[in-house]
């Protein structure tokens, strides 16, 4: 339950359009629900503006839609990450209405039309292709949270004039997130052209030297330019909650 429902509910209340009992048995969860295996945080969009999100990895397609469906009875839209295929085809059987977003490997359902609260645009680049799966992770991640979002893909230093074409988008984002792997130069050749928050998100993309993104991450740490803040590797989650927050302020 978010804000805006919990508003609604109290002022049938007042308006005697809701009993009560009514009203306790909406509020009975709150502020969590204990399914036994995992305790569901339905006050959470009351603290933090948006739902808990399931995490599917490393859950078994059972537990993901038990968790989903406490959060579908809360009335609170849906965000599950980290999806395979393979365990969507098992959730699709069990709930009805359920989105799948395969580049971003990521399912939604969004009973509650989503509001546009962002002050601006989302941008997030990308530096190669490999590199898409977590971009567009953080890109949804935005979207569901109420933002326009924008993307920019392939635009890697190694072919530097593809993102020195898109100088516009830059300036007009309010906030950018940057996803790249290999050395993970990008992040700070992009902060350095522009005066608004850069969120550094390293993926793991990249040859034996690289190690598994560490590579892409330190270089991202010990970038010169100031304004640049990195998430883990491969968090475009992470990446795209925090470009939120900032973009709603």
């Amino acid at each position: 339950m978010n804000a805006d429902a919990l508003a609604e509910l109290l002022e049938k209340v007042r308006q005697g359009k809701v009993t009560v009992e009514r009203a306790l048995e909406r509020l009975r969860h709150l502020p969590f629900e204990d399914l036994g295996f995992a305790k569901v945080d339905h006050h959470r969009a009351l603290r933090q503006g948006f739902p808990e999100v399931i995490m599917g990895e490393g859950k078994s397609p059972p537990k993901i839609a038990a968790i989903a469906q406490a959060l579908r009875r809360g009335r609170a839209n849906v965000l599950i990450t980290r999806l395979s295929p393979e365990k969507m085809a098992s959730l699709k059987r069990q709930i009805k209405g359920l989105h799948y977003h395969p580049q971003a490997r990521a399912a939604t359902w969004t009973p509650t039309a989503i509001r546009v609260r962002g002050k601006g645009p989302i941008l997030v680049i990308c530096a190669g292709t490999s590199d898409i799966p977590i971009a567009e992770e953080a890109a949804l991640t935005g979207e569901v949270m109420g933002n326009r979002v924008e993307r920019l893909f392939d635009v890697g230093v190694a072919g530097i004039h593809r993102l020195l074409e898109n100088r516009e988008r830059l300036f007009s984002a309010s906030v950018l997130v940057v996803v790249a792997g290999m050395e993970g130069a990008l992040p700070s050749v992009v902060a350095g052209m522009v005066n608004k928050p850069v969120i550094a998100v390293p993926t793991s993309v990249g040859y034996g030297a690289s190690f598994q993104g560490v590579a892409a991450l330190l270089g991202m740490l010990n970038s010169c330019v100031a304004g640049v803040t990195v998430v883990n590797i491969d968090n475009g989650f992470g990446a795209g909650f925090a470009a939120s927050l900032i973009n709603q302020l």
